[in-house]
């Protein structure tokens, strides 16, 4: 036993009067935290109900949440307005419930964050109308939908049913219909771009996500095709280092298969992780890529020391 400890035993511990009772661990950085956290806590309240804050709290804030404090507090506003859109009486309440100063505000974000009209996402979609149709690749069963605004969803997989029952599970009110001969069309220049990536995808896409996830898909689609990078330089990349498993989850996310690149992410040593389309696909994909860019060598990677 240390002296530490006999003199804890028998009561004679500094500080403590002899009475037998540990004196209380003091936290030395207990300070620091309670500045850290009245930073966040000032900057949050300064974007969320306009209070005064200190240059700190972005900092800081940042690095906790992966977002900075004006970016947080629209993700907040955003999820609010999609829970309020679902239970209040009007638009008009749901966007004040939600925390939004103005309807105007609230408009001018509303298509980016919530995919389509406020009315619609009121409704589930229901007024949301959306064209399909499944066709066959090197990788097998593709599915291409499309709304108004662009492509949606292109979704891999092994059998058209199942691809077909995924779109009604990512769309539950949409209206589905299946494409005529101009839609057709269209999926056949998808196919092609997902035989040939790097001839690029020159088609509008309407891309759904949360701000984070819109961030990681950006990010995604930078890289160029033949190369590959870790999770962690992606997280690098989009300024929040620690975020790599909510990078992990954004790729996940993600029902545009190959155009955003999802599959050009790998472990920092290299190998391959999971792919939602299935790895034996992300494979191929990186392969057919190499091959097109590198004279059929192997894949050329973009590796970075400091993400491992």
């Amino acid at each position: 036993m240390g002296l530490h400890d006999r003199l804890t035993k028998n009561g004679d511990a500094p500080g403590n009067g002899g009475a037998g009772v540990a004196e209380p661990t003091v936290d030395p950085y207990a300070e620091l935290k309670g500045r850290v956290h009245h930073a966040c806590i000032a900057k949050l309240g300064h974007e969320l109900f306009g209070q005064d804050s200190n240059e700190l709290g972005d900092h800081v804030f940042k690095a906790v949440t992966g977002l900075t404090p004006r970016g947080y507090a629209q993700a907040h506003r955003a999820r609010r307005a999609r829970r309020e859109l679902t239970r209040a009486d009007s638009v008009t309440d749901a966007i004040y419930e939600a925390g939004y100063n103005s309807s105007g505000r609230f408009y001018a974000e509303a298509n980016a964050r919530l995919g389509m009209t406020p009315s619609a996402y009121r409704a589930g979609g229901a007024a949301t109308r959306i064209r399909f149709a499944v066709g066959e690749c090197s990788l097998g069963s593709i599915l291409v939908a499309a709304s108004e605004r662009g492509i949606c969803a292109i979704l891999l997989g092994d059998d058209p049913d199942t691809l077909g029952r995924r779109l009604q599970d990512e769309f539950p009110k949409a209206e589905l219909v299946g494409g005529d001969e101009d839609f057709e069309r269209l999926v056949a220049r998808v196919v092609g771009f997902v035989e040939t990536p790097a001839v690029g995808l020159d088609l509008p896409l309407d891309v759904r996500g949360t701000a984070f996830q819109q961030r990681v898909w950006q990010a995604l689609r930078a890289l160029p095709a033949g190369t590959t990078v870790s999770y962690t330089e992606i997280a690098r990349r989009i300024g929040v280092p620690r975020a790599v498993r909510a990078v992990a989850q954004a790729c996940a996310a993600n029902r545009l298969a190959v155009a955003i690149p999802c599959h050009r992410v790998v472990r920092n040593d290299g190998a391959l992780s999971g792919y939602r389309w299935g790895v034996h696909r992300k494979a191929a994909l990186l392969a057919a890529e190499a091959q097109a860019s590198g004279g059929g060598q192997a894949a050329r990677r973009q590796r970075h020391t400091g993400a491992a």
